[in-house]
């Protein structure tokens, strides 16, 4: 097992952080920084679009679902864990990667609108799988990546969720963590047999109330904790630059660990790079493919630079960092410091549920990835992932955190470095659906509409006003 640390702390200390950034930075320069110039356009987008286009899924019902999966233990638990790998500095690297993720977000889900299918039953599929054999021609890489997220995120990190549901609980109840596990399980498969419309729906109710619930109770810790203020960022940025020890403590970190940390954790939170979210926005009815990537900019936003940073002060400010405690615990310590019991028990409710939803999204990806691998032929498939999964979430919610994480990194490590490169490669068709769209609201149309059986692959990408672009279209490809 410590062969596996080892690996994953040199792939994202050297590898996949510095290539996670550095493919922000020159997609966000060569878009003149979208992620600033447009954001209210992005919060006015996301205002439009409760209601679906022609009927469909939502791209408020998908960035609700998005988010769900976004929400869950990577603003909790991978915060947590962050502090205590990488101290308070690993909060500044979470909020660059916040920062150039939203313009990868935005990206990943724009090739997810622009390469979807639709499947015999009039769902909309998408995401990495089907940008890199689509737009890059490669489907091997395609079929890799998709095994890889049905094992790193169809498994592996729902795994995460019931451990953590479960160790919270126990947390509050005296009770053994496989308990609340199989009850996680069975409501998780309820929700999910119902299909996309249904997660949708379900996540639409539940994310908007657990963030103002969640952020509220911080609020709290933040108003009464207020002079603190000064004191905690500047333990955030003198860490991240200097490896120093955490507020009256006499632990430290070194850059290196804040780094590593923070861009792995931060990544994990917001789902930036690992093409993820693109799975799920393919999946919403839209008039144009800028729109939704929009909403993925903004599902980073919420879930890093609000979130996150929520959590990290609720941590920082009460002083919990020097418990030694690592994931649900250490929140569990911040908030039960200053609430008592109600604090452990206000963790466990918003872990059940930011855990339950980002469980029914992690499901939904392998079981989409699945769909992709095996097409018509899926429902043996999906039916053997369901078996197996529901075993393992089981037993996950009785093994130790560490073990679960360093799969978790080793696995989207790999897929972030395959769907990053693929990102760099198809830049030049997110670039192009960019400019279409300013280039509509240039002419007075404020509500751009794209042509979704437009092969891209096949237009002269240096005029957004050729011809051809009304020209060349193919009927939707069916799987």
């Amino acid at each position: 097992m410590q062969v596996i640390y080892d690996i994953t702390d040199w792939l994202w200390a050297n590898v996949i952080g510095y290539t996670l950034l550095g493919v922000g930075l020159y997609f966000t320069i060569r878009l003149k920084f979208p992620q600033v110039k447009h954001f209210f356009r992005a919060i006015r987008t996301m205002k439009k679009s409760v209601q679906g286009d022609d009927g469909g899924v939502s791209g408020f019902g998908t960035l609700m679902a998005a988010l769900g999966g976004q929400l869950g233990t990577g603003s909790l638990v991978g915060v947590s864990s962050a502090l205590f790998i990488g101290g308070p500095g690993a909060i500044f690297w979470m909020w660059m990667t916040a920062l150039f993720g939203m313009i990868v977000s935005f990206s990943e889900t724009v090739l997810g609108q622009a390469f979807r299918v639709k499947d015999k039953d009039g769902n909309y599929q998408g995401g990495p799988a089907y940008y890199i054999e689509k737009g890059l021609r490669n489907k091997p890489l395609a079929i890799i990546i998709s095994f890889l997220y049905v094992l790193g995120i169809g498994i592996a990190i729902a795994s995460i969720q019931t451990n953590s549901i479960a160790n919270a609980f126990t947390g509050v109840v005296n009770i053994h963590p496989i308990i609340p596990g199989i009850i996680v399980v069975i409501l998780a498969f309820l929700v999910t047999i119902g299909g996309m419309q249904r997660l949708a729906n379900v996540s639409t109710f539940i994310v908007p109330l657990m963030v103002v619930v969640y952020f509220s109770v911080v609020l709290y810790i933040v108003v009464i904790n207020f002079a603190y203020i000064p004191t905690i960022f500047g333990a955030i940025f003198e860490s991240a630059f200097t490896g120093k020890s955490a507020v009256g403590g006499v632990v430290g970190w070194t850059v290196a660990e804040a780094f590593r940390s923070g861009v792995a954790r931060g990544m994990f939170s917001n789902d930036a790079g690992n093409g993820s979210a693109a799975i799920m926005h393919a999946s919403a009815d839209v008039k144009h493919p800028v729109d939704q990537g929009f909403l993925g900019m903004i599902g980073t936003f919420i879930t890093t630079i609000i979130i996150c940073t929520a959590t990290a002060l609720a941590i920082l400010m009460t002083g919990a960092l020097e418990s030694g405690q690592d994931g649900i615990l250490l929140l569990q310590t911040a908030f039960g410091s200053v609430l008592g019991s109600l604090g452990s028990w206000i963790v466990f409710f918003a872990m059940f549920l930011f855990g339950f939803t980002t469980l029914l999204a992690d499901m939904h990806y392998g079981e989409s990835n699945l769909t992709y691998i095996f097409k018509e032929r899926k429902k043996i498939p999906i039916l053997v992932f369901r078996v197996v999964l529901a075993m393992i979430l089981v037993l996950a919610s009785v093994v130790k955190l560490n073990v679960i994480w360093a799969a978790v990194d080793l696995i989207l490590g790999m897929i972030v470095f395959i769907n990053v490169l693929s990102l760099m490669l198809l830049f030049k068709y997110v670039r192009y659906i960019y400019q279409h769209y300013f280039r509509e609201v240039e002419r007075g149309n404020e509500n751009p509409r794209w042509d979704y059986d437009l092969d891209i692959t096949k237009i002269n990408l240096s005029d957004v006003d050729d011809p051809h672009y009304k020209k060349v279209a193919k009927n939707s490809v069916e799987i």
